[in-house]
C-alpha cells in the first residue's frame, strides 16, 4: 500500500525516469488507461418535478450508464455524495482506453432528460503510468504498479486532485526515493486502504488524481494525519478538494437524488 499525497510506487527493481528510453518489452504488454472522475450536482428545479417524471429521468440515465459498462472497453463505478459535500450529489469513476469513449458517453448522459438538470462542478481527467519509485512489495489487491487499475469492492472511495511543488522535481532521484521511503512505510501500516494513483500532466490542471478505496473511513483519516507529519509533505503544493463517496448501484445512486 502506498501512501497519499504523492505518485504511485513500483515493485522492487523497477524504476522509470522521465525522458528515459521507451518502456521495456514487459511494460508494453499493459495498455495505458484513461481515467475520469466526474462529479454531478442536480439543479433544485429537478426535485420539484412530478415523481413519475423524475423516475423516468433516472431510468433513462441508469440505462446509459449500464449500456456503457462494457468489459474490456469501459468500466464505470457509481457513487453517491449526497450529504458528503454541498457542491456535488453523485460521482462517476470511469476507466477505459479511449478519450473518445469518455467524450461520447458524457455527451449521451448530458443529452438525457436528467442531463438537462445536471451541473458538473468538478471533473478530473488522468491516465495510468508506471511509477518512478520502489515499493518493495504491494498489498494483495493493490493495482499493478506498471500502469493499470483494478478497482476493488470497497464501500467508500476518497478522491482528490494533487500537485507537487516545483522544488520536488528539482531534487535528485536518490533524495526523492529517500523521502518516499518513509511515505511508503507509513502507507504499509494501513493495508485496508487501497491506493489508485493516476497522472494528469498536460491533459488536465492537476498533476495527479488519487483515489483511495476502503471499507474503513477511520483508517484513511488516520493514514492522512500520519502522512502530514512526514518530511515529504513539505513538497505538497495542493491536495484539495477532497471527495468522500459511497459506492452503490446506478439505481441506488440516482434514488438518493430524490
Amino acid at each position: 500500500m502506498a501512501g497519499t499525497l504523492t505518485e504511485p510506487v513500483a515493485g522492487a527493481g523497477e524504476t522509470t525516469q522521465a525522458g528515459e528510453a521507451p518502456a521495456k518489452h514487459e511494460e508494453k504488454k499493459i495498455q495505458r488507461q484513461m481515467v475520469s472522475f466526474t462529479f454531478y450536482k442536480v439543479m433544485p428545479e429537478w426535485r420539484r418535478l412530478p415523481a413519475e417524471e423524475r423516475a423516468e429521468h433516472k431510468r433513462q440515465f441508469a440505462a446509459i450508464l449500464k449500456r456503457w459498462n462494457q468489459p474490456g472497453r469501459l468500466l464505470g463505478l457509481t457513487y453517491s455524495t449526497v450529504g458528503m459535500r454541498g457542491d456535488v450529489d453523485m460521482a462517476l469513476w470511469r476507466i477505459c482506453y479511449s478519450a473518445e469513449d469518455l467524450n461520447q458517453m458524457s455527451a449521451e448522459l448530458l443529452a438525457s432528460p436528467l442531463g438537462g438538470y445536471l451541473e458538473t462542478p468538478h471533473n478530473f481527467l488522468a491516465m495510468t503510468k508506471r511509477s518512478q519509485y520502489l515499493i518493495g512489495h504491494e498489498h494483495e489487491g493493490q493495482h499493478d504498479s506498471r500502469g493499470s487499475i483494478r478497482p476493488g469492492g470497497q464501500k467508500y472511495i476518497f478522491i482528490y486532485p494533487f500537485w507537487k511543488t516545483r522544488a520536488w522535481y528539482l531534487l535528485p532521484m536518490e533524495e526523492r526515493q529517500r523521502l518516499m521511503n518513509e511515505h511508503i512505510r507509513i502507507g504499509h501500516l494501513f493495508p485496508r486502504v487501497k491506493l489508485n494513483t493516476t497522472y494528469s500532466f498536460g491533459i488536465d490542471d492537476q498533476e495527479f488524481v488519487v483515489a483511495f478505496e476502503s471499507n474503513f473511513p477511520e483508517d484513511f483519516l488516520d493514514l492522512v494525519q500520519q502522512l502530514r507529519e512526514t518530511e515529504i509533505s513539505a513538497y505538497t503544493l495542493k491536495d484539495t478538494p477532497i471527495f468522500t463517496c459511497i459506492r452503490m448501484t446506478p439505481e441506488e445512486m440516482l434514488d438518493r437524488l430524490g
